[in-house]
């Protein structure tokens, strides 16, 4: 296990997403405690997620935009002409569907979570609601909670959600727009890379509702655990070695 604090910043995800693996390929163990990746830009290598994105296929894990949807759900958004209020009605009408499809989302997800905690409370709408109409935003009411403690303590030895516990949001003087989040643990292989798509879909979302410019997202990750042998690992980068994908 790699105890130091590990910093990773960048403007492309992929990128950033391939460097934490050579990390813990490079050193022993198969954990990164904590980890820091700092994004602006939001690009991305089409082959690099193309690869991972088959990779997580032949592994049955799912796909990466499954993910990053959990987070935020990017096409419903744009199903619904970027009607933010629409979205919200038509997420929930859909959701005991999707509950019901996915044993994984049994719990709830993500957005779940950040539009109807507790089953009521729209911490999203809040948020755009007092960036909107407030001149002096306390910047402690610019947080959303995903952890629910009342549900989420529990005995059982292995527990998949929520594993993204919180997110804070912060306007810049320049008119831009922050993100923080934070995870307890996070698995390298089959969710990392979806997680971090979905944050930046979701601040991408904010930012467009309030006519700023999304410029980083931060995300402090307390245990990044690479999910897969370092063995496969290793063959998946040789693969990606191929590519001329590094600044």
């Amino acid at each position: 296990m790699y105890t130091t604090p590990l910093l990773l910043e960048g403007t492309n995800l992929s990128i950033v997403w391939c460097r934490a693996v050579d990390h813990i390929l490079q050193n022993s163990g198969a954990d990164i405690t904590p980890l820091v990746v700092t994004l602006t830009k939001f690009e991305e290598s089409i082959e690099v997620r193309n690869m991972l994105e088959q990779s997580l296929r032949i592994n049955e894990k799912s796909s990466i935009n499954t993910v990053a949807e959990t987070i935020f759900p990017e096409s419903l958004y744009q199903l619904y002409s970027y009607d933010r209020h629409a979205l919200y009605e038509g997420y929930l009408s859909i959701l005991p569907r999707l509950k019901k499809i996915d044993p994984k989302n049994a719990k709830g997800t993500y957005f779940e979570r950040l539009i109807a905690f507790n089953g009521k409370i729209n911490q999203l709408e809040m948020i755009i609601n007092s960036l909107q109409e407030e001149q002096s935003v306390r910047r402690s009411k610019l947080q959303a909670s995903i952890f629910d403690a009342t549900r989420d303590h529990s005995d059982s030895p292995y527990q998949r959600f929520p594993c993204l516990q919180h997110v804070t949001f912060n306007e810049t003087p320049s008119r831009g727009l922050i993100i923080n989040s934070f995870y307890a643990m996070q698995y390298l292989y089959e969710r990392a890379y979806g997680n971090w798509l979905g944050l930046i879909n979701l601040g991408k979302f904010v930012a467009r509702e309030l006519n700023l410019n999304f410029e980083r997202l931060n995300c402090f990750v307390g245990v990044e655990h690479l999910d897969i042998s370092k063995e496969k690992a290793k063959k998946l980068r040789m693969e990606f070695n191929q590519l001329s994908i590094y600044e």
